[in-house]
């Protein structure tokens, strides 16, 4: 679960301290003006991170928000922070503009130059962070697409706010193989949403065709555990033929086939060795991992790791051999657990 921050449980003399210094080492650094006396702040922020990317889901009473000439000056890493708005509206001012976002809609804003947003109404927002290097994207792009409403006429950007908004409140999506997983269709969808923005699509595609054997088999490590994976469907997730995709990972050096029964034996023989690897049976935890039939997963895994499913996982508890030898806590005749 991510973190929570409640002002609920702070008491009042102690919220704006305790909200500022949680939002400079998550986020940014910024001035927070708070509308209400310090009892009548109110505050609920989830805060997160997927690789280089950091997240901030809040509700919050009225604030103002200032990103101070002096405080980008001291800037260390620049970045660009995606807001989302879910209800409301709210006002960001920046680099000589301002864009009045209302539900569903979206814009940027650079940490490098100052900004002011204004939530009158009150809270309901994600804010995530992306490393200004990372998005590869000139300057003057950056510079034109902030503080500009990103949303109804822009197909790209609707696309980005469905997703931004489910990534944000997501537990699952923010774990281990999955996280992973995420972080470059995730910078790469930004920069889509910014480049079609600006009028040039270019600026997209470059990165995105550079990056197609690295999405695609990140996308497949998201899947490897849906037994319907298939070359059509990798394919059409990525908008191109399955030739194509067959292609560009002999480019890589990548068997398609070969890498998929890898990758999910080796989350199998990382589960049966793990603590939780007899709380399910071995059949059971192959077919989590894509192999519906348990004869041929132990003919795999033996062929791969020259050992059987049962005694890898044997192996690595030894409880289990007391249990077969019938010494003291065993089960009557050394039964052991399926």
């Amino acid at each position: 679960m991510s973190p929570v921050l409640d002002t609920a449980f702070i008491p009042p003399r102690d919220r704006e301290e305790v909200l500022r210094h949680a939002v400079w080492e998550s986020m940014v650094a910024v001035d927070i003006d708070h509308r209400p006396p310090a009892e009548g702040i109110s505050a609920r922020v989830g805060l997160g991170a997927v690789g280089p990317l950091r997240i901030c889901s809040a509700r919050a009473t009225a604030v103002t928000i200032r990103r101070t000439e002096r405080l980008a000056r001291e800037d260390e890493e620049p970045a660009v922070t995606l807001g989302l708005q879910l209800t409301g509206t709210s006002l960001v001012v920046q680099n000589g503009r301002e864009c009045l976002l209302r539900p569903g809609e979206c814009a940027v804003y650079e940490s490098v130059a100052p900004y002011t947003h204004l939530f009158d109404e009150g809270v309901d927002y994600h804010f995530l962070r992306f490393p200004r290097a990372a998005l590869a994207l000139p300057e003057r792009v950056l510079r034109d697409v902030t503080a500009v409403p990103l949303g109804p006429d822009n197909p790209v950007a609707r696309l980005a706010f469905t997703y931004f908004s489910q990534l944000a409140v997501s537990d699952d999506m923010r774990r281990g193989g999955h996280a992973d997983a995420v972080v470059a269709p995730s910078i790469e969808l930004l920069r889509a949403v910014l480049a079609s923005q600006h009028g040039n699509s270019g600026l997209a595609s470059g990165p995105l065709d550079a990056t197609l054997s690295l999405r695609i088999t990140q996308y497949i490590r998201a899947h490897l555990a849906d037994p319907g994976l298939s070359a059509a469907r990798i394919a059409a997730a990525h908008g191109i033929s399955v030739r194509h995709l067959y292609a560009v990972l002999s480019r890589s050096g990548i068997s398609l086939g070969d890498w998929i029964r890898t990758h999910r034996l080796a989350e199998c023989r990382r589960e049966l060795a793990g603590p939780n690897g007899r709380r399910r049976t071995i059949a059971a935890i192959g077919r989590r991992w894509g192999f519906v039939d348990a004869t041929h997963f132990s003919k795999v895994f033996k062929r791969a790791y020259g050992i059987s499913p049962r005694d890898w996982r044997d192996q690595n508890h030894p409880r289990t051999q007391a249990l077969r030898a019938g010494r003291p806590g065993g089960r009557p005749g050394g039964a052991t657990a399926p």
